[in-house]
C-alpha cells in the first residue's frame, strides 16, 4: 500500500543543484525529498528514476524523459519542465503512462517579443553595420540606407503567448501585422490571420516563434525561404530545427538575419553563420531576463506544490488529468 505520508520523491535534473531546488521549495516543509543525479548524463539520470515520483527536467532539454526513461518509472506521477520548450519528451510515452507533463507557457512571452522587436529594429535600421563603420574609421551617413520599422510588414509565424506578444507591441510601433498560426484566435491584437505561404511572400519582416514539431521541423527551408520578399528579413526566436541554416545563409534574397535559436548549440566556431555578415547571432538569450526567471521560478514552484496539494497543475501540455495521483 502507498505510503501516503511520507515526502515525495523529486528528482531534479541538472543544471539546478539539489541545495537550490530545496531552497525554492524550502515552503513545502518536508513534503518533498529532492534527489539530483551525481553528473549530468543519462545513466545517471536513469539510475534514479525507478524511486522517481516527480521529475523537475533539465532546463535545456539535454536530458529528456524517451519511451525507455519513462518505462524505467513505474512510481512518476508528474514532470515540470522549468521551460517552455519540451524537446526531446515523449509526450505519448507519458500520456500512456497516465503521467501530466507541464511546461512554463508564458513565462517568457515579453522577453522573447521584446528581443524580436529589438532584433527587428536592428536589421532595418542596420545598427550592426552602422556600429562597424563607424568603427573602423567610415562614415556611412548617406550609404548606410537604414528603413523605417513602422513602415514594414510583419507576418509572425506561430501565435502562442509570445506571438501573442509580438503582435501587441510590433502594432504599437505601426507595424501592419499578419500571422499565421495552426488554428486561428480571437484575440489577435489586430494581427490578421494569413495563410503561411501568403505571409511568408507579402512580409517585409518574417517572426518565427511557433513551437519546434514534427509539423513544424525543417518549415523554413530553401524553397520557403525563396518565397521571401527581395530584401526582407528574417527573425527567428523559436527552434533551430525549424529553419534550413545551410539555405538561410545562401538565401540571397534576404536583407537580414536575427538568430536566436540554432540546430547545434552552443554553435559551432567553423559553423558558416558566423561569417555571413547579414547575419545577427544571439546566444539562446531572448527569453533569459530577471524578470522571466522569477515568473519561471514562481510558475514551477506553484505546480509543485499544487501537485503535492491535490489541486490541479497548470500548463499539461500531454492531455493528462492536471491532479496529481501518486502511485
Amino acid at each position: 500500500m502507498t505510503d501516503l505520508g511520507r515526502p515525495w520523491r523529486l528528482l531534479a535534473l541538472p543544471p539546478l543543484p539539489a541545495d537550490a531546488m530545496r531552497g525554492l521549495l524550502s515552503g513545502l516543509g518536508d513534503r518533498i525529498d529532492v534527489v539530483t543525479p551525481e553528473s549530468r548524463d543519462r545513466n545517471a539520470m536513469l539510475e534514479l528514476l525507478p524511486e522517481a515520483e516527480i521529475v523537475v527536467g533539465d532546463w535545456s532539454s539535454q536530458l529528456v524523459l524517451d519511451a525507455e526513461a519513462v518505462a524505467l518509472a513505474p512510481k512518476l506521477a508528474f514532470v515540470q519542465q522549468p521551460a517552455v520548450g519540451i524537446d526531446g519528451h515523449d509526450l505519448g510515452a507519458l500520456a500512456d503512462a497516465g503521467v501530466p507533463l507541464a511546461n512554463t507557457a508564458g513565462v517568457n512571452a515579453i522577453a522573447v517579443a521584446e528581443w524580436c522587436v529589438a532584433a527587428a529594429f536592428a536589421l532595418v535600421r542596420r545598427l550592426v553595420q552602422g556600429d562597424a563603420d563607424v568603427r573602423a574609421g567610415n562614415w556611412p551617413q548617406l550609404t548606410l540606407q537604414p528603413r523605417e520599422l513602422s513602415s514594414c510588414r510583419v507576418g509572425l509565424v506561430g501565435f502562442g503567448p509570445i506571438g501573442a506578444a509580438c503582435a501587441r507591441m510590433f502594432s504599437g510601433m505601426g507595424c501592419e501585422v499578419t500571422y499565421w498560426s495552426r488554428t486561428e484566435k480571437s484575440d489577435t491584437y489586430g494581427a490578421t490571420y494569413m495563410g503561411l505561404d501568403e505571409l511568408v511572400r507579402t512580409s517585409d519582416i518574417v517572426v518565427i516563434v511557433v513551437a519546434l514539431a514534427a509539423e513544424t521541423r525543417g518549415m523554413f527551408d530553401a524553397a520557403r525561404l525563396a518565397m521571401m520578399k527581395p530584401g526582407s528579413f528574417l527573425v527567428n526566436a523559436a527552434r533551430g530545427g525549424i529553419v534550413d541554416e545551410k539555405a538561410l545563409v545562401e538565401a540571397e534574397n534576404l536583407a537580414g538575419v536575427a538568430l536566436d535559436v540554432f540546430v547545434t548549440e552552443p554553435l559551432p566556431l567553423d559553423d558558416p553563420l558566423r561569417s555571413s555578415d547579414r547575419i545577427l547571432l544571439s546566444p539562446h538569450a531572448a527569453g533569459v531576463t530577471p524578470q522571466s526567471t522569477t515568473r519561471l521560478i514562481q510558475c514551477v514552484v506553484g505546480n509543485l506544490a499544487a501537485a503535492v496539494g491535490g489541486a490541479p497543475v497548470i500548463n499539461v501540455v500531454n492531455g493528462v488529468n492536471p491532479v496529481i495521483k501518486r502511485r
